[in-house]
């Protein structure tokens, strides 16, 4: 073994690590980036660490991300002085370099969940670390509570090690069943702080976008890093998109640029993790805080953000957002400057925001797509997933959500229990949506069609190839031999043609539709419907979906939409990658989509009810043709609909007298309540009270028709007897003293008795109605019938009131009896005889 391996600072930790793992057969490893916990541990945990005696053992280390494993692999394999394939191998999918000699296997976590779904046990594996697993990848969770299982029941003598670059490892030891922790230190050098936010507001990232004064921002601080300061920079932005956007405008920087990501080429990637001969500047994802380690840089600039999974269930939505980088990510990355001599963080941002920056990151379990996930649980023989040992619970809404996709896939029965398709489906290393379209794709269009389409879904196509998925496919198709997207392409279109050799040999679907027929069949919630020309589409999701501006795809009445996203505060979805379909097409792919059905709505624009037999694709409509006899209870609810929409004011005809019981109703509500029943609209909506003349009633000339006073007397308390007390405690009347019976108005706050003055000579005191609690409100009308006093107390009102009145209307009114004293006269509906 070459000696730099034993140089490396985590070696004093590997004897612990060896006791606890004899001891308890469990153990977490925290070691921060670059003390060799990724290569020198399984090295000698394998027994082949000069200087570190311990057992022969076959060791399987899971990393997060493919990049991660090339480079572990390539390590360790130099390490000993080796290529890699002989004692240390690698495999990824679509890519397996291991043999018979083999005893470190670095693979990826998602093949880590294939091979206990092959084989539970991991016949011939002895140990098994997790690297990196503070990042709280969802496969990486899922992976060790399956190991966990195994370890519990099948194999008590399989060791497991979590390898962590931080130091919070509190809750992984306690996962483990109160594991021992084993701490390795690397040699830290200091590294300095520059705040260096932007000159100027920028926007806050919304969706994938960031604002590209930032990107200028974080351009122009690498410049002045490389200005500043000697060495290396990495420089770590949110995806590949912002990578590419900074690497345009250094390119005139005089230092080589290179770009690190989970789909850059190996060259690149090679040369990114091998120390170069001039100053350089490496552009990296998240990729390179803590899984890899990046030789000769002495610089960092940060941007401050990230990208995070985000799913919208109910749109059946999901992809990636750039948030804010959590703390801990933040000191990650800022580590990386200070690995091999003092060194510098440029973060672009002012250190007061780091207040608002959560302290970790969100575990990808809490908001991610879990359709993997739940059936990579129910394929284990745990359907809810709640005997797993996890570190969070999945959401119930998203594990809802993934259950109703498998069923729809037939991956899963009733129980939630995966059937034989979905046994296959999760050996096959796609997510499901995508086995589907595999698995049934090749029957349709063949199998070997249907696997360069999966193929170009399972890692989405370069965005110059635009928006449509079949220009996409012609495009890749005929790709240059050494463009790295089309090499990784054909792997893929290799691999996954054997999964279905043999199938679809008589394709019954042309070429220019397989794009759409194979999207249409891995998500055919989002086949797509244009509105009108050149117009807007309907998903059958229900969702709303916009094509860019330029589209290749405008005009084209179906679409088959296979990457969706909708930003931030956007009322549609943006269509990011589609293929034109036809109808007929579009019919065979979402066929568990098709419905007939009687649709009865009430349609506000026509002020009627409608009723249509619809057949519909979803939320999309095919045909639609009116409905002679709907059905009664369709009926009954779109009437009351429109009751609630239109208000029961504009659609039933109110008659005096039935406004007249309905203000008694609520008058008698509001000032004894229990048992008078609210009357608002909102309580008149639920058209309870409006039975048998709604269950008759079939459009809205027949709500018209109703007697409205008699449906509102069904309301009165009859049950209780104190129906009988209506009159008595809000009388539709009074008779005042001149014999006239007087209607009193319930409208407003007080009840009103409008009459003229005259008729109420002699009444000292009005009548309290509601059991005496409310007085009447008493306006005094001139002979002309037009207010002349209101009050609510007459006794008073003839005492110090009247003589104001008499004054200002005797003259006016001559006929009429303006007595002296009114609290004795004799009260009249006539005037004074006239004088001959």
């Amino acid at each position: 073994m070459r000696s730099a391996g034993l140089e490396l600072p985590v070696r004093t930790a590997v004897p612990a690590l060896q006791r606890a793992l004899a001891s308890d057969g469990v153990a977490v490893l925290s070691a921060p980036p670059g003390t060799g916990k990724t290569t020198l541990v399984p090295l000698a945990l394998a027994g082949l660490a000069d200087g570190l005696p311990g057992p022969a053992r076959r060791v399987l280390v899971a990393e997060p991300r493919r990049l991660a494993v090339r480079a572990a692999a390539r390590r360790m394999a130099w390490l000993l002085g080796q290529p890699v394939g002989g004692a240390v191998g690698l495999t990824v999918r679509g890519e397996r370099r291991a043999g018979p000699s083999t005893v470190v296997e670095v693979v990826t976590t998602g093949v880590l969940l294939q091979r206990l779904q092959r084989d539970q046990e991991l016949t011939g594996v002895d140990v098994v670390v997790l690297d990196e697993c503070h990042e709280r990848h969802l496969d990486a969770d899922t992976a060790l509570a399956f190991l966990l299982d195994v370890r519990g029941a099948l194999r008590p003598e399989l060791r497991i090690v979590c390898a962590s670059a931080t130091s919070d490892t509190a809750a992984w030891a306690e996962l483990l069943g109160g594991a021992p922790v084993v701490e390795a230190h690397g040699v830290s050098y200091p590294v300095e702080t520059v705040w260096a936010p932007p000159p100027r507001g920028v926007r806050p990232p919304q969706g994938t976008r960031v604002d590209p004064l930032l990107l200028e921002h974080v351009a122009a601080t690498v410049r002045r890093a490389l200005s500043e300061r000697d060495g290396d920079v990495l420089c770590f932005l949110p995806g590949v998109g912002e990578i590419a956007r900074v690497a345009g405008q250094l390119g005139a920087s005089g230092v080589e640029v290179l770009q690190l990501h989970g789909q850059a080429p190996a060259a690149v990637q090679d040369a990114a993790l091998t120390a170069g001969e001039g100053r350089r500047v490496i552009l990296a994802t998240s990729v390179a805080e803590s899984s890899l380690t990046v030789p000769g840089v002495r610089v960092v600039v940060d941007s401050g953000l990230a990208r995070e999974p985000r799913t919208d269930h109910a749109r059946g939505l999901s992809g990636l957002v750039t948030v804010r980088a959590s703390l801990a990510a933040a000191r990650q990355r800022a580590g990386r400057a200070g690995r091999e001599a003092p060194g510098v963080v440029y973060r672009c941002w002012a250190e007061a925001e780091d207040a608002l920056a959560p302290r970790f990151p969100t575990p990808e379990i809490a908001q991610a797509e879990l359709t993997s996930f739940a059936l990579q649980a129910a394929c284990w023989g745990d359907p809810t997933a709640a005997g797993l040992a996890l570190p969070d619970r999945p959401p119930a809404g998203a594990m809802a959500a993934a259950r109703q996709v498998l069923a729809g896939l037939g991956a899963v029965d009733a129980d939630g229990r995966a059937t034989a398709r979905g046994q296959r489906i999760v050996r096959s290393g796609l997510h499901p949506r995508l086995a589907r379209a595999l698995l049934d794709g090749a029957e349709l269009v063949g199998a070997r069609r249907a696997a360069e389409v999966v193929a170009l879904l399972s890692e989405e196509p370069p965005r110059a190839f635009g928006d449509d998925l079949t220009e996409a496919w012609r495009r890749v198709r005929s790709g240059a031999s050494d463009d790295p997207y089309a090499r990784r392409w054909k792997d893929e279109v290799r691999r996954l043609g054997r999964l279905v050799e043999g199938v679809g040999d008589s394709p019954s679907v042309t070429e220019r539709h397989v794009p759409g027929m194979v999207a249409a069949l891995a998500y055919p919630e989002r086949i797509a419907r244009a509105r009108a020309a050149d117009g807007p589409y309907l998903m059958a999701s229900g969702t709303a979906a916009e094509l860019g501006a330029g589209s290749r795809l405008a005009g084209e009445e179906w679409l088959a939409v296979a990457v969706a996203d909708r930003p931030a505060g956007a009322h549609s979805a943006r269509v990011r990658l589609a293929a034109a379909l036809e109808e007929e097409t579009a019919r065979v792919a979402g066929a568990a989509l098709l419905a007939s059905r009687e649709e009865v709505e009430w349609s506000s624009r026509q002020g009627e009810l409608t009723a249509r037999r619809v057949s519909a694709l979803g939320a999309v409509e095919l045909e639609a043709a009116p409905l002679a006899k709907p059905d009664p209870e369709l009926v009954r609810a779109a009437l009351l609909d429109g009751l609630a929409r239109e208000g029961v004011g504009a659609l039933l005809r109110w008659t005096p007298e039935a406004v007249g019981l309905r203000s008694r109703l609520a008058f008698l509500q509001r000032e004894l309540g229990e048992p008078w029943p609210e009357v608002d609209d909102t309580a008149l909506a639920g058209g309870g009270w409006l039975e048998p003349e709604l269950s008759r009633a079939r459009r809205r000339a027949d709500l018209e028709r109703i007697d409205v006073a008699s449906a509102l007397q069904r309301l009165l308390p009859w049950a209780s007897g104190q129906a009988g007390r209506l009159e008595e405690l809000a009388p539709e009347r009074i008779t005042v003293p001149s014999g006239s019976r007087i209607r009193v108005d319930y409208s407003g706050d007080r009840p009103v008795l409008a009459v003229k003055l005259q008729e109420l000579f002699g009444w000292q005191a009005a009548p309290k109605l509601a059991d005496g609690r409310v007085p009447l409100t008493v306006h005094l009308l001139s002979p002309a019938g037009r207010p002349a006093a209101v009050t609510g107390d007459l006794a008073t009102f003839w005492r110090e009131g009247y003589k104001a009145v008499r004054a200002d209307l005797r003259g006016r009114y001559p006929r009429h009896p303006w007595p002296e004293d009114p609290s004795t006269a004799e009260p009249t509906k006539r005037t004074n005889p006239r004088k001959g």
